[in-house]
């Protein structure tokens, strides 16, 4: 059998080459073949796993410099029994790839939105009159770079590679300890997928909503982890789109989900919020620079 792995394409985004990494990890580790399937966008990348197009997908979840990425959160809200395996960390290692003599001949450049903000002083030191265009991927605009040698893009040298195109610059990101953490996501309990690392899972992540906006309305569901002694890695608000002013809440702790504290904290934060979604424990494989 052979695995179907969504990711964000074209071939040559971050989320290609994280995808690409647990593809061989699979192979090496497991004896599982698994074959990549490129989405226009990450919402699409989960919707494939929700619809059984896909058996698993890797989205980018947080990058350390630009924070979460809402779009993978939000999606993950919005569908039912998805499920996170595996967390995987990747450097990032930003290059301006385009055609053009130098940078004075450059007129607009083409990234992820994340791209962009994660070189924005390099970009407004050295390209301060650009046109910067968002796109759907850093790879995306790949492709228009030969036809047009005032144009650049944002993205690794593995996709310049890979479109056999030149390097103007290279580690423009303004904060070299730059990485991205992407979550490999599955449809619920996939009998054929391997639960990698689950012996001693390090993380849980799971998300809830509160019945109203009133004081103590967030201060009692993290009490309670608090009173565990259940460590929070991470915290991040979105809004619910039912009304200005109400937030879901998405959180990572320091805890199997399984362990008897959780299991404890899980039971009792049922008292205090509207909706609670489990999306999964699991461990941090980091990728190789």
């Amino acid at each position: 059998m052979t695995l179907s792995i969504a990711h964000l394409g074209p071939p040559g985004t971050y989320a290609e080459q994280a995808a690409f990494f647990y593809l061989n990890w699979l192979k090496n580790h497991q004896g599982i073949e698994a074959g990549l399937q490129p989405y226009p966008t990450i919402a699409q990348s989960l919707q494939a796993v929700a619809n059984q197009k896909a058996d698993l997908a890797v989205v980018p979840v947080e990058n350390s410099i630009e924070g979460g990425v809402s779009m993978t959160v939000d999606t993950l809200w919005q569908l039912d029994n998805l499920r996170i395996q595996l967390a995987l960390v990747l450097p990032i290692t930003h290059n301006l790839i385009s055609c053009a003599t130098s940078l004075k001949s450059i007129q607009t450049v083409y990234s992820h939105p994340q791209g962009l903000a994660q070189c924005q002083k390099w970009l407004g030191e050295f390209l301060p009159n650009v046109n910067l265009i968002p796109a759907n991927s850093t790879a995306e605009a790949l492709q228009l770079l030969a036809q047009d040698d005032t144009i650049g893009a944002i993205a690794s040298s593995r996709a310049a590679n890979l479109y056999d195109l030149p390097i103007l610059a290279t580690g423009i990101n303004d904060y070299p300890e730059n990485c991205t953490r992407f979550w490999v996501i599955t449809q619920g309990d996939n009998p054929d997928i391997p639960h990698l690392f689950l012996d001693n899972p390090r993380r849980t992540s799971l998300a809830f909503s509160v019945a109203a906006n009133i004081p103590g309305a967030l201060v009692q569901p993290l009490q309670v982890f608090a009173q565990q002694g259940i460590n929070l890695s991470r915290i991040e608000s979105r809004p619910t789109k039912r009304s200005l002013g109400e937030y879901l809440f998405f959180i990572d702790l320091e805890a199997d989900a399984d362990a008897p504290v959780m299991q404890t904290a899980l039971t009792e934060l049922n008292n205090f919020t509207e909706i609670l979604k489990i999306f999964g424990s699991y461990n941090i494989l980091s990728i190789p620079g």
